[in-house]
């Protein structure tokens, strides 16, 4: 016990800098907005956010060496910046299920009293999940047994920042690389998606009758973003969400369709004025199969395969919960005298009126808003108080372990929301009394306190590295998860509205749980709900995903929700991602044959994540410009008369985009000498 030394961080508590400061709120509170409105677009395209951590430290440093900024104010910049992706997580994961279950359906979605309900919502949750990180902010962030992974990287990216390493070059390239593409594609300078139809016919065992059926192929979809999203979760993983597309077009939707047939073929709206055989009148028929059948399934087995991530992590989970109650006994005996500047954290009286807040807040949208009784209103209240504190306190420790980046969000917002349908329907609601919405707002708090708690308890331990100051980086959030909680929405209703101008354009139709905005988590979320509360759910295609799921989990696979949300998205775009996988496999060879140090491979990893999230980050704000566009009638195509363009001229500018993907990773790691 002599031995065991005394924690020194890298600024000291006694050191006099500038902190909280400004500039490094305002910086911080851009990235917030910036970074979480391009996870919006990316969950609600692809199914999956990014870790908001290292942009926000790249580029806050960057901008902050212009005015010489100091490494506290970094960490301030860094900890607002990356808690609007939190914001963002819950919004993309819940509130479009009000738009796809009908609550809010049509115009009143982009309403502005849907605006401010929206907005309240992600604010009470953000806020609590603040102050529930206050509570339990020494305990977790000190604790030994915690490495903290991400936190300990973000760290290292601003020390080394210091130096003059600080990667923002790769990060803002990268950016730039990834808006002109995703410009270029909208101005019809290429083809961005290649579908096309073979239809066949095959004898019938039984009867000598022949059977009309085929299968849609397609390439990958032109897009730095799904790039960089295949890029960081890596090849096996985007092997595993192809996997699952793959078995959609390639086995249930060709099988569904031969045995449906002409018949059907002929019956669809969409195919009135077209020839039963033509391909286009096929391609239609399995785009229904698609939407109306596997993905119910798929959301039947991420049901199960959520469940199951929940029970392999029932340990860390478990061991969480306990934790929670016992961390919140210490921390309400500690004492504020003689504190440290760097274990200072917000007042427990502001703690306790935040808290009052987000139950009267919630209190206020279940009985006057979503008009339930008062008791339900008084329970949804308890409940989402409970579930909150628990699910932000699971989720700090679970990034404590395995980082933001891995942290189950989804999964437990699903448990929140499966546990408060449940409670309120023993309460009597149903879907005629504010019973589904009532259940959609719970979860979203839930959601919202998860994601935010997680995320912060992050940047908590990075900043307990350098030495920040805790309460002011609380207080930093509380800002943060406001502004973006006023915008957030705000995006939603941009990306929807402006999807739903596509379609009429382009003969689909748009909006969430379309092919350009699938929602699988919300779509999953409000399927749930209605079938809980109202009895609306498709059970035998929902059994037959779980069943399935319950199948995979048998092989030994330890990922089935990436399989089913590789069903539930796009072919194109899971193709994509998966390509993405592919290079970095193909990085993975070459380092592997390098035999480098500790210290290059790091240097691959975070050059690699710094470009990838440039991609991301750069087609995800040029999208959401060609959204705002489009929500006043303005096309791109358009633009310029290229009718048919060419979809080779998209993969030459992917197989560009990958060779650098392993270049330049490969080129920084050989400059540095060991």
């Amino acid at each position: 016990m002599a031995d065991e030394k005394k924690f020194v961080p890298f600024v000291s508590a006694n050191a006099s800098m500038r902190e909280f400061t400004g500039r490094a709120v305002l910086i911080g509170l851009v990235l917030a907005v910036i970074l979480g409105a391009a996870n919006a677009y990316l969950g609600l395209k692809a199914g999956m956010t990014i870790a908001a951590t290292y942009p926000a430290a790249v580029i806050g440093m960057a901008i902050l060496r212009f005015f010489k900024g100091t490494i506290l104010e970094e960490n301030i910049t860094r900890t607002v910046g990356s808690i609007g992706e939190s914001v963002a997580a819950g919004a993309i994961f819940t509130l479009p299920a009000f738009y796809i279950s009908g609550v809010w359906s049509g115009e009143q979605f982009s309403s502005i009293g849907s605006y401010f309900i929206a907005s309240l919502i992600l604010i009470t949750g953000g806020i609590l999940g603040v102050l529930f990180v206050a509570l339990l902010r020494r305990v977790m962030v000190e604790d030994k047994e915690l490495p903290f992974p991400e936190s300990v990287a973000a760290a290292e990216i601003h020390k080394s920042g210091r130096s003059g390493s600080g990667g923002s070059k790769y990060l803002f390239s990268a950016m730039i690389v990834g808006a002109v593409v995703k410009i270029a594609g909208d101005l019809r300078l290429f083809a961005t998606e290649w579908t096309t139809f073979f239809k066949s016919s095959i004898a019938k065992f039984a009867g000598g009758k022949t059977l009309d059926g085929g299968f849609l192929a397609g390439g990958p979809s032109i897009s730095p973003a799904y790039l960089g999203v295949g890029y960081i979760i890596g090849p096996r993983l985007s092997a595993l969400n192809f996997s699952g597309s793959v078995m959609a077009w390639g086995l249930m939707v060709p099988m569904l369709l031969t045995v449906l047939g002409s018949s059907f073929v002929g019956s669809l709206p969409q195919n009135a004025a077209l020839p039963v055989d033509s391909p286009d009148a096929w391609m239609n028929a399995a785009n229904v199969v698609w939407k109306e059948v596997v993905r119910i399934i798929a959301i039947g087995g991420m049901l199960v395969a959520a469940c199951f991530t929940l029970y392999r992590m029932r340990g860390s989970l478990g061991t969480g919960l306990k934790r929670s109650v016992k961390d919140l006994k210490r921390a309400t005996q500690g004492s504020a005298s003689d504190v440290e500047r760097t274990e200072k954290d917000l007042k427990s009286s502001w703690i306790l009126l935040g808290i009052c807040f987000a139950a009267i807040a919630t209190f206020v949208i279940t009985y006057f808003i979503f008009n339930t009784s008062i008791l339900v209103a008084i329970v949804a209240s308890t409940i989402m108080i409970v579930l909150a504190f628990f699910f932000a306190a699971v989720s700090g420790y679970l990034v404590g372990i395995i980082g933001s980046s891995n942290n189950p969000i989804s999964g437990l917002t699903l448990t929140a929301l499966v546990v408060t349908a449940l409670i309120l329907v023993a309460c009597g609601v149903d879907s005629h009394n504010g019973g589904v919405a009532a259940v959609l707002g719970i979860a979203a708090i839930v959601c919202v306190a998860a994601a935010v708690g997680g995320e912060m308890f992050q940047d908590l331990k990075a900043g307990h590295i350098l030495g920040g100051t805790p309460w002011k980086m609380q207080v930093g959030d509380l800002i943060g998860v406001v502004i973006a909680g006023f915008v957030m929405f705000g995006v939603l209703i941009i990306l929807n509205q402006g999807d739903i101008n596509m379609g009429l354009q382009q003969g689909y139709e748009g909006g969430f749980g379309s092919k350009n905005l699938s929602a699988p988590q919300a779509g999953l979320m409000a399927a749930l709900s209605q079938g809980i509360i109202g009895g609306q759910m498709a059970w035998v295609l929902i059994i037959a995903g779980m069943v399935m799921a319950v199948a995979f989990i048998l092989m030994g696979i330890t990922s089935p929700m990436l399989i089913f949300v590789g069903m539930y998205l796009p072919f194109n775009t899971v193709f994509a991602i998966f390509v993405g996988g592919l290079i970095k496999g193909v990085l993975d060879l070459y380092v592997a044959r390098r035999k480098y140090s500790v210290g290059q491979l790091a240097t691959v990893e975070n050059t690699g994540v710094l470009l990838a999230s440039g991609l991301i980050a750069g087609e995800a704000l040029m999208g959401l410009v060609v959204a705002i566009f489009a929500m006043f009638n303005i096309f791109f195509a358009d633009m310029l008369p290229f009718a048919s363009p060419n979809y080779v001229v998209g993969l030459v500018i992917m197989l560009v985009i990958g060779y650098f993907f392993v270049r330049v990773p490969l080129k920084k790691a050989d400059s540095i000498k060991e």
